[in-house]
């Protein structure tokens, strides 16, 4: 095993997650950040971070960013974090995962650590990305070189909590692997770490975390549904339940992003291809799944009873991000909104001041505009609640709408009498 000292690191992909852990291991280790997006590396080497993650790149000593394979050949240490996303049918995407052990495969060393923390299914890093190393490397895992998983745990938007700030799950393909990858990263993160028994089970809390929370607010859609038919306000309900003391106060809305949204589709994967089919886990996704068109029919029944027009109505919606203060809008749910609303015959502005707009100009169903007009809306959809918004407040929504409108407050921010609509 290596000392911790001699440790020289490569963080293979830099999004979310890649970018502020090579700035967390660059405080200690000489880091190289990797990634195959040229454009991405010129932005970042030029103090740009489209993600919001990292504002400060003025303590970049120990870390360089490159999108040159052979930078990273005298690392001995691999960390992988790129996108796990699922295809059209709802299947896990490894592609990303597989190319860069393939790339591995290519450059590693004996010696040499691979630490994967992008999220998979249990089992896949043993029995997928490290026999993908092995064949093109022609070495042998704990013989020749070390693996481990540490699932990641970046929350996009989140000023409070940073990477070092959360507790950190650990795991090794030996005994002496898993402890040294348990203090390698207890060298960085001050919140500590746990070391899992083994790989797999670090692969499952991972998967199972997120899908935790999109059961919770599926339950929460499903408790609005019933109670928006029988003429309850749902905030109010779970204010009332949350007053006792084990309540878990989640709230009903939009589940997207590239986590919630996506994370539990890993797991039913893995359990139908042990022959068990996860009935509640899939009945969850698909209610989270039918919340845009469910939001999108309660406007129109309310515009409906107010003697709105609704083919040909101006409806904004504020925010188009997968969450607030967050500029991706991957797997966002708002995007199916929009949709939505133009099937019924609607005009649909969307303005969002923090979100990527490139992805979105791309899209010719979205009109992404700049600012909006005042008295121009017959609704407005707060989306998603991003603090700009917040911090103009409930007197410039009203003052963008018409005299007889509609406020749909979606998430319930605002106090109840602004608004004539929440889940």
């Amino acid at each position: 095993m290596p000392e911790l000292k001699d440790s020289k690191i490569a963080i293979i992909g830099l999004g979310y997650v890649g970018l502020p852990l090579a700035f967390a291991f660059s405080e200690k280790y000489p880091v190289i950040g990797y990634d195959i997006n040229s454009n991405r590396i010129s932005e970042l080497n030029n103090g740009i971070d489209s993600t919001n993650e990292i504002k400060d790149f003025s303590q970049m000593g120990n870390l360089q960013l490159t999108d040159e394979l052979e930078k990273i050949i005298n690392c001995n240490i691999f960390i992988v974090t790129v996108p796990t996303p699922v295809d059209q049918y709802k299947q896990p995407d490894l592609s990303l995962i597989k190319s860069a052990s393939e790339m591995i495969g290519k450059i590693i060393s004996k010696g040499s650590f691979v630490i994967f923390e992008s999220t998979v299914f249990p089992g896949a890093t043993e029995e997928i990305c490290l026999p993908i190393i092995e064949d093109i490397s022609g070495l042998k895992l704990n013989e020749d070189f070390f693996a481990g998983y540490s699932p990641e745990r970046i929350n996009p938007g989140d000023e409070t909590r940073g990477v070092k700030d959360i507790k950190k799950v650990t795991s090794g393909s030996s005994k002496d692997a898993a402890s040294f990858i348990d203090n390698l990263y207890s060298s960085i993160i001050t919140a500590g770490t746990f070391m899992a028994s083994s790989i797999k089970v670090a692969e499952a809390a991972k998967v199972i975390e997120n899908t935790q929370r999109d059961l919770n607010i599926a339950l929460m859609n499903e408790l609005s549904i019933i109670f928006d038919r029988l003429r309850i306000d749902t905030n109010d309900v779970l204010e009332a339940a949350s007053t006792k003391w084990n309540f878990l106060k989640f709230q009903p809305g939009l589940v997207g992003g590239h986590c919630i949204g996506v994370d539990p589709y890993y797991l039913t994967h893995k359990a139908q291809a042990v022959g068990y089919n996860p009935e509640i886990i899939l009945a969850g996704r698909r209610l989270n799944d039918e919340m845009p068109s469910l939001a999108a029919l309660r406007l129109v029944k309310l515009m409906i009873k107010k003697e709105l027009q609704i083919v040909g109505a101006r409806i904004l919606i504020l925010g188009i991000t997968f969450k607030e203060n967050c500029p991706d809008t991957r797997n966002s749910k708002v995007l199916d909104l929009v949709l939505e609303l133009q099937s019924y015959g609607a005009f649909v502005d969307v303005l969002d001041p923090i979100c990527n707009a490139e992805s979105i100009q791309s899209n010719p169903n979205i009109n992404l505009i700049g600012s909006a007009e005042k008295n121009t809306y017959d609704a407005i959809i707060l989306a998603v609640p991003h603090k700009v918004f917040l911090n103009d407040g409930i007197d410039w929504i009203n003052s963008l709408l018409k005299q007889v409108s509609i406020f749909f407050d979606l998430k319930g921010i605002f106090p109840k009498d602004s608004s004539n609509l929440r889940l």
